[in-house]
């Protein structure tokens, strides 16, 4: 019995290697895509069948999602279940700590460990809307570099973390910014996903600031196709992130026309991907926006050799 436990042991060592995203991206370039999970169980089946048609595309992960304060919570984690277990898929949970107390943290952490789950990224999350805590959220930390070292010291988890081309908007700066950045993977981070961006000097420009600053943990581009004129306007606003000339003239073009925006999307999004590749990258992260159109437009086009360069 000692010896089956003994390798048991080392199975379970060896998955856990194996599966880990920084393991499985110092063996291929990437292609990943992230979901939401679903406000109300009648959305979960078309969410699933989302993932379900992207996985003709061999993704090496998913990331699902997680509500302000872990307001969808419940189908976050049934998503994440049913994608690795049903899809087998392997999955990068998001994890935020505004709204949780370290107990409620720990709880959730102990039960993804136990379910198998390799892969989270640590995020700060959403303050409320008037953008302060009260005294009625119960939050343990308050940034994602305390939710990482939380994580880190206590538990197996491979941590990523998110990062800002083009600086967070709540930073001060680009060098406050990036010393964030650092810090968050002084406290365990072992890969970094961008925001969103539409002009890839403003990546090219944050990779090179980010190696200058020691920061030598992969970082993987995080791409969102354009679907409409509107919803690009509020994304960037939301997030900080620009809009080249060359793409705000398309969206004046395609105003009041999201069928044809969407279609520009994805050409703008293929030139993107594809001088991204040429460039390196270990990998892109795709924001689906729980739909598959765009993204298969692009892939269906590009046809990406995975090989490490």
């Amino acid at each position: 019995m000692a010896h089956l436990i003994c390798i048991y042991q080392q199975l379970k060592c060896i998955r856990n290697f194996v599966l880990r995203i920084h393991n499985i991206i110092a063996g291929t370039r990437t292609i990943s895509f992230e979901f939401f999970p679903p406000k109300d169980t009648s959305g979960m089946i078309g969410v699933l069948d989302k993932i379900k048609s992207l996985k003709s595309y061999s993704p090496d992960f998913v990331s699902i999602t997680y509500g302000a304060g872990g307001s969808t919570r419940r189908f976050s984690e049934e998503l994440i279940m049913q994608a690795k277990a049903e899809h087998d898929l392997e999955v990068m949970a998001h994890l935020t700590c505004i709204g949780h107390s370290a107990d409620e943290l720990d709880a959730i952490l102990r039960r993804w460990d136990k379910s198998g789950i390799d892969n989270i990224i640590a995020l700060r999350g959403d303050f409320p809307k008037d953008g302060f805590l009260n005294s009625n959220i119960n939050s343990t930390f308050q940034h994602a570099s305390d939710l990482i070292k939380f994580i880190d010291e206590n538990y197996p988890f491979c941590i990523g973390a998110a990062c800002y081309p083009e600086c967070h908007p709540e930073s001060i700066s680009i060098e406050d910014d990036l010393s964030f950045t650092k810090l968050k993977v002084e406290n365990g981070a072992e890969f970094l996903i961008t925001q969103l961006f539409y002009d890839n000097d403003d990546f090219y420009r944050f990779v090179e600031r980010a190696r200058s600053q020691g920061i030598t943990v992969p970082i993987i581009p995080g791409v969102l196709p354009v679907l409409s004129a509107k919803q690009t306007r509020r994304f960037t606003s939301l997030c900080g992130a620009r809009i080249p000339s060359n793409l705000a003239a398309k969206l004046n073009k395609y105003e009041n026309d999201d069928k044809s925006a969407r279609a520009m999307g994805v050409d703008y999004a293929i030139k993107q991907v594809e001088s991204l590749w040429d460039y390196g990258v270990c990998g892109v992260h795709f924001y689906v926006l729980n739909r598959s159109y765009s993204v298969s437009k692009i892939l269906d086009s590009l046809k990406l050799d995975r090989q490490l360069i």
